[in-house]
């Protein structure tokens, strides 16, 4: 996990170049707005929701990695656009805290539904846990913005759980079911640290700006 932290900014990079500024611009050229993107992105969430509900953790798998790549997109149609308003960042932030709680009712349903009493309580448990942390990440980063303190620190931010989610859920379903238990597992405890590190960057930040006064 430290080496997919340090390898973070090379792989927002190339992303930037190869996908999201090109097809952003495309997309821009289209005429679609921001915001419509943001919602479609909503739409794709759900369908990955739909999968996982229905036992197909290798197609939701799939998609949740197409709904990260569409996260991309509406901040570079903003920007193509000269498009970038508070209310388009509000919607984003709103519409990813559900994106995310869809797909994570969706793999609680699947769990739900597994016929051990193993399998259905551990994953069950996991589930709530990974979107109660992960929640928390979120809200720690807002706190911090009204406070004035940028705060994107952590291992577990949203890009990194969806990574890490959508690669246990493809294993999961192609070979090793307790795969996906496992990536819960991890970002549920990497959520946990990562709350706590931004709970710190922020204390370290506000002595700063007391000291400075």
């Amino acid at each position: 996990m430290v080496v997919l932290f340090a390898l973070r900014p090379v792989a927002r990079r190339l992303l930037s170049s190869y996908f999201e500024i090109p097809v952003g611009g495309l997309l821009a050229n289209l005429g679609l707005s921001p915001n419509v993107i943001t919602l479609l992105g909503l739409l794709v969430a759900g369908a990955s929701a739909y999968l996982l509900a229905a036992g197909l953790l290798v197609a939701g798998g799939v998609v949740l990695i197409a709904q990260g790549l569409f996260d991309l997109l509406d901040g570079a149609v903003a920007r193509a656009t000269d498009r970038v308003t508070k209310f388009g960042g509000l919607l984003d932030s709103v519409v990813d805290r559900i994106s995310e709680a869809t797909v994570l009712i969706g793999l609680l349903v699947f769990y739900l539904g597994r016929e051990s009493s193993t399998d259905r309580d551990v994953g069950a448990v996991l589930v709530v846990l990974v979107l109660a942390g992960s929640m928390m990440v979120s809200y720690v980063r807002a706190r911090a913005s009204g406070l004035r303190i940028d705060c994107e620190v952590g291992f577990m931010t949203r890009p990194e759980r969806i990574l890490v989610l959508s690669v246990g859920l493809i294993i999961g379903g192609l070979w090793w079911l307790p795969a996906v238990a496992t990536a819960l597992g991890v970002i549920a405890v990497l959520t946990a640290i990562t709350t706590v590190q931004r709970v710190l960057h922020v204390r370290r930040e506000l002595a700063r700006m007391e000291t400075r006064d």
